[in-house]
């Protein structure tokens, strides 16, 4: 597109809350064309709102087929996330709509975010804050009160299941803790340091004390971690999900934990969110569940913004980037 056609240009934005719910000026989006900012759209309402959109922005409102041909001037597709599965790719490329992700944005919150698992699994933070302030330290007869095992890190074995960015950052942290780091990779050629050892994902599950899942959600990996995988881990294992809930079975991994064939989980994610109130997960036993905030640090999503906001200015001067496309 070029420069002199910024007045055809037609910017909608179908769900914008979660990465700018007021902190940061939408300015620059504006100034590339004519621009509305929703904060949610159903999705029977992603048709209307989208009719005249040239470019649209996205982060979970799906976009599948049959919305992405009943569009006929939109050009351009920005995915403001990094996992590209709430767009139909086949689709878009039949109908030759570029389709961009934001990669990398997030990788040091979520990797952050892994270790506030693990740390509150080992050193039981929150347990022993909440029994602080019930009193029970005051109680005590010791000078030091404890109301579950606590577990050093050294020594243990971190699994990660898909070594990208995010993956290699949490290996590098398991490292700092002078963990050993186990990691199932997708491409036998792929270059890993030195320090990490690869295997094969069932591998992982079996040696593994920690077990992250950083890989993305395709029909190849979804329900990854299933009634089988869940067998193989040792009874003091601990899971942890902050890619995407469909990786895992939830009715298996409630039942593993229940049964106390796991010692627990920490989940970023479900398979539906917001879950419905029946989700057997939110009461599972030593299930540590947050909101899906691994990416929301205010860092994290200015550098989205920033990211999302270049990849439309790319695509308008005719050099897109971080483009994506069906497997």
């Amino acid at each position: 597109m070029k420069p002199n056609e910024k007045s055809t240009v037609r910017i909608v934005v179908l769900d914008g809350y979660t990465m700018n719910p007021g902190e940061m000026s939408s300015d620059p989006l504006h100034a590339l064309g004519a621009c509305t900012i929703h904060d949610r759209t159903a999705p029977d309402d992603v048709l209307a709102r989208a009719a005249e959109a040239t470019v649209l922005l996205t982060n979970k409102t799906v976009l599948g087929r049959k919305e992405i041909f009943a569009l006929p001037r939109l050009r351009y597709i920005g995915i403001l996330a990094t996992g590209t599965n709430v767009v139909d790719l086949a689709a878009a490329a039949e109908r030759g709509i570029v389709v961009t992700n934001v990669p990398a944005y997030s990788t040091p919150s979520v990797a952050q975010l892994v270790f506030a698992f693990i740390l509150d699994h080992t050193q039981r933070v929150a347990l022993h804050g909440r029994l602080v302030r019930e009193g029970e330290w005051c109680r005590s007869p010791d000078f030091s009160f404890r109301a579950a095992p606590l577990v050093e890190l050294a020594g243990k074995t971190m699994g990660i299941i898909g070594l990208g960015r995010i993956g290699t950052a949490v290996a590098r942290l398991a490292s700092a803790f002078d963990m050993r780091v186990l990691a199932a990779v997708r491409r036998a050629e792929q270059s890993v340091p030195a320090w990490v050892e690869t295997c094969s994902i069932d591998e992982v599950f079996r040696r593994a004390d920690f077990v992250s899942l950083h890989c993305p959600l395709t029909p190849r990996t979804e329900g990854l971690v299933n009634a089988e995988r869940l067998i193989l881990m040792q009874p003091h294992a601990f899971l942890i999900n902050t890619s995407r809930g469909g990786l895992v079975d939830e009715q298996a991994l409630a039942e593993a934990l229940n049964q106390g064939r796991i010692a627990g989980a920490g989940l970023d994610v479900l398979t539906r969110e917001p879950p419905d109130a029946d989700c057997p997960l939110l009461r599972a036993a030593n299930c540590r569940i947050t909101p899906h905030i691994g990416w929301a640090t205010q860092e994290s999503r200015q550098r989205l913004f920033e990211v999302a906001v270049d990849n439309v200015r790319a695509f308008l001067a005719g050099h897109p980037v971080n483009t994506v496309s069906a497997e």
